[in-house]
């Protein structure tokens, strides 16, 4: 097979950089935004394995001509494509396509943003992506959850009750509970996948998994040792 950088073209190749990091969106975070994005990560990971790929403050460029268009959520899915490494998203390149889910952690009072959410709100609905979650740990309570699907080609604000609405990409709800960072400390309020609305039944970190499957096997022995001194 031919590739096309060895065929004659009638200009040079102008490439274009599209950067992993810039300088004026690094704006810092607080600690406790830190613990509450690898929270949503790290969930988001285990929940979808590893035939898909999740995305951690990553870059998703979605103009090939225009590397100011672009967008950093939190944590993105791309469903259909294995996990392999990367440093910025190109929407245009082989198997990668559109994210099908991005996720955005708020926090106003201590973290400062490049862009304004209506500004953030217009690139995802250029970028294309089906499903948006917003997480404002500053809203007031029973307001601190948002989404917004992609119907009909036009991003539309959907209604949540209870700070509970469903995950439509991955088939489970997203939920805010009082819950522990990946880290250890608690935290009063996060954002969390659960295989019911009420969060009940948390989609746990692979961290939280392998404990209890640690957990379940000691049980497993105890019981065992019992049963034989009996």
């Amino acid at each position: 097979m031919v590739s096309p950088t060895d065929l004659p073209h009638v200009r040079p190749v102008k490439p274009l950089l599209f950067p992993a990091s810039d300088p004026e969106w690094d704006m810092g975070q607080s600690w406790m935004h830190g613990r509450l994005c690898e929270l949503v990560y790290q969930v988001l990971r285990n929940a979808v394995g590893d035939e898909h790929t999740v995305g951690e403050d990553n870059f998703i460029y979605f103009h090939a001509t225009d590397p100011a268009r672009k967008c950093a959520p939190d944590a993105f899915v791309k469903l259909g494509v294995r996990p392999s490494p990367f440093e910025s998203w190109k929407v245009w390149e082989h198997a990668r396509g559109t994210p099908e889910l991005c996720v955005e952690v708020l926090s106003p009072s201590d973290t400062k943003e490049k862009l304004t959410w209506d500004e953030k709100l217009e690139r995802y609905a250029a970028l294309g992506v089906a499903e948006v979650i917003a997480f404002n740990s500053d809203a007031p309570l029973g307001s601190r959850l948002s989404a917004w699907d992609r119907i009909a080609d036009d991003l539309v604000e959907r209604v949540v009750l209870a700070e509970s609405t469903p995950c439509a990409t991955l088939g489970l709800y997203w939920v805010v509970v009082k819950t522990r960072a990946p880290s250890g400390e608690e935290l009063t309020a996060a954002l969390r996948l659960a295989r019911d609305a009420r969060g009940a039944e948390l989609v746990p970190t692979r961290a939280e998994a392998e404990k209890a499957a640690a957990d379940a096997e000691i049980s497993r022995l105890q019981a065992e040792l019992e049963a034989a001194r009996r």
